[in-house]
């Protein structure tokens, strides 16, 4: 995994090398010290010579100024390469799901994605940006240490041979009891945030239905279980620390047993015992920060693979790159389309659907609930891929089209109003970034979202809350309509986009839309007044076309057109 995600770090690899040299020499000028010490007490307190203490004073002074330095210089380049390594990770994750369709997003749900992006990516940001230190100061403290432990007492330092073993096998067990937990805790924290997103959301409605109780329970259920598994990760993590002192406390008792009888007969220097024991200190601590980083990396571990997961899926939608084919005209054909949504599942949504749809017409769709009328027009910019048949624009297969030039020729008014935060103007530019005043004005005349965007004090300077929840449903369906307008499409699609609004405003939508020329409309709608003057109207019931053709054609022979016309007929009278 470490090699998979390194590709990242590559923008920053200077300053990863510089923290790594940085904590080389830091820890090679600690090292030191010890032996400056030694001598200071060895010669210069036992016989008293002030020149010694002097010389070996400044000398152990020199070296702890440069450890500073090189310490600080290392928290600066390894700050640069954590934060530059969690800002390209970030960077490629939301770029990968760009690229995601549908499909690709229904593998995933939005909290884990936000998760995966914002608290596995810190986790890993922390690891390196706090994990280079420990990772490679303990590796050399511990050898450097260990040669000159070596060095100065061959027998004394055997001593490790036991205690280093024992503390090795120890931190494996925690460690490989405490990786399942770390993963698990991360799945936690995505079932949290799906809560409180799900809450926020429709926060609305939980207060209509006066719900706020069932909220906070079932809040509660899914943080009572991430303190669970989080307690159970800790507490198994937390045996580091007294497994790491038991050893420190019984390595040290045997060294100064033994040490002290080495003094008494003579064969060892009080001095040399001091200095031993500052390599011993060293070598325990460099373990101990070893053991953390350990497990550090276990659970930027569990992070990178659900990050891996994010960009290791694989994109379900493919588009010619090097296509130069654009939409001209505009007309669409569905050649015995079938489609479902996942390959396994066993019936279509859409089964044998068989259509033409001339350029520059309009077209209008009705259909029960669940008789899958979006999903049949989100087949034309290919938001969907047909798993049978053919969807074909101007004569082409839409798989023959780049995606970027066929969705920049579609435009789509969703069932579900889209705003983001930002003012109004900066909302309808997404439709053309280059449109002036004159422009705007038109899209907004047309959609009838004139009459109040100019009644508000900065016009389409106002600004609009995520998700434009400071308008009302009707003003969002039409600055949505009026954004799709700005794009000048070759196809617009309206997907029930007209359903909070009243139908005189629907009829003046309509009469603007019909100054649109060469261009191809289709209008999903629930009421026929919103289809009675297209073209041609479809028929869908259970995911097929029951029938085809304009408001008189239907009324005089389709029973299913028959019933609705008269069911809305009725509702309007009383």
């Amino acid at each position: 995994m470490i090699k998979r995600l390194y590709p990242y770090m590559h923008k920053y690899k200077k300053q990863l090398f510089l923290a790594c040299f940085c904590v080389v020499a830091e820890t090679v000028f600690e090292l030191i010290i010890p032996v400056f010490m030694a001598d200071l007490i060895d010669v210069g307190i036992s016989q008293g010579n002030r020149d010694v203490i002097m010389e070996q004073g400044l000398l152990m002074l020199f070296c702890a100024l440069c450890s500073l330095i090189l310490g600080i210089l290392y928290a600066r380049y390894a700050a640069l390469a954590g934060q530059g390594f969690g800002a390209q990770l970030r960077k490629a994750q939301f770029e990968k799901l760009q690229d995601f369709t549908f499909s690709n997003i229904d593998h995933f749900s939005t909290a884990s994605l936000i998760t995966r992006l914002s608290s596995d990516t810190a986790i890993i940001q922390g690891a390196v940006s706090n994990g280079i230190r420990p990772l490679v100061r303990s590796p050399v403290m511990m050898l450097s240490a260990l040669i000159f432990t070596f060095a100065i007492n061959l027998k004394l330092a055997c001593i490790f041979l036991i205690t280093m073993p024992v503390l090795g096998i120890g931190l494996w067990i925690i460690v490989h009891k405490v990786a399942p937990y770390y993963r698990r805790m991360q799945q936690a924290v995505d079932k949290v945030n799906v809560v409180v997103q799900e809450n926020i959301n429709a926060i609305r409605v939980v207060k209509a239905y006066v719900r706020d109780d069932y909220e906070e329970a079932k809040f509660d259920k899914v943080s009572k279980e991430l303190q669970a598994v989080s307690v159970r990760s800790f507490s198994t993590s937390v045996w580091n620390l007294p497994l790491f002192q038991a050893v420190v406390y019984a390595t040290m008792v045997c060294l100064l047993w033994f040490g002290g009888n080495m003094i008494f007969e003579g064969s060892m220097q009080v001095g040399e015992l001091t200095g031993f024991l500052s390599y011993v200190l060293q070598i325990l601590n460099g373990l101990m920060m070893l053991s953390n980083v350990f497990l550090m990396l276990t659970r930027s571990m569990a992070g990178g693979e659900r990050i891996l997961e994010v960009l290791d899926e694989p994109i379900s939608m493919t588009s010619p790159q090097d296509s130069e084919l654009e939409i001209i005209e505009g007309s669409i054909s569905f050649r015995h389309v079938s489609f479902k949504y996942h390959s396994e599942a066993s019936e279509n949504v859409l089964s044998d659907i068989h259509l033409s749809i001339p350029a520059g017409s309009t077209i209008g769709i009705l259909g029960g609930t669940g008789s899958a009328k979006s999903t049949l027009v989100q087949l034309i910019p290919r938001l969907y891929d047909v798993s049978e048949g053919q969807v074909l624009i101007d004569h082409h297969d839409v798989k023959e089209y780049s995606l970027s030039q066929l969705r920049a020729s579609i435009a789509m008014v969703l069932q579900k109003n889209t705003l983001f935060s930002g003012t109004i103007r900066e909302n309808l530019l997404w439709g053309n970034p280059n449109a002036d005043d004159a422009a705007l004005k038109q899209a907004l005349r047309i959609s009838c979202a004139d009459e109040f965007v100019y009644a508000f004090p900065n016009g389409l300077d106002t600004w609009l809350e995520q998700g434009g929840v400071n308008l009302s449903g009707g003003q969002k369906q039409r600055l949505c309509i009026a954004r799709a307008l700005l794009k000048q499409p070759k196809i617009l699609i309206f997907d029930d986009s007209t359903s909070a609004v009243d139908s005189a405003t629907e009829q003046s939508i309509k009469a603007g839309l019909a100054q649109l020329k060469n261009t191809t409309v289709i209008i999903i709608a629930q009421r026929i007044s919103s289809v009675m003057s297209c073209d041609q109207i479809i028929i869908l019931e259970d995911g097929k076309v029951n029938a085809v053709g304009n408001h008189d054609t239907l009324s005089a022979n389709n029973q299913i057109y028959q019933e609705i016309y008269q069911s809305q007929k009725e509702g309007a009278m009383l």
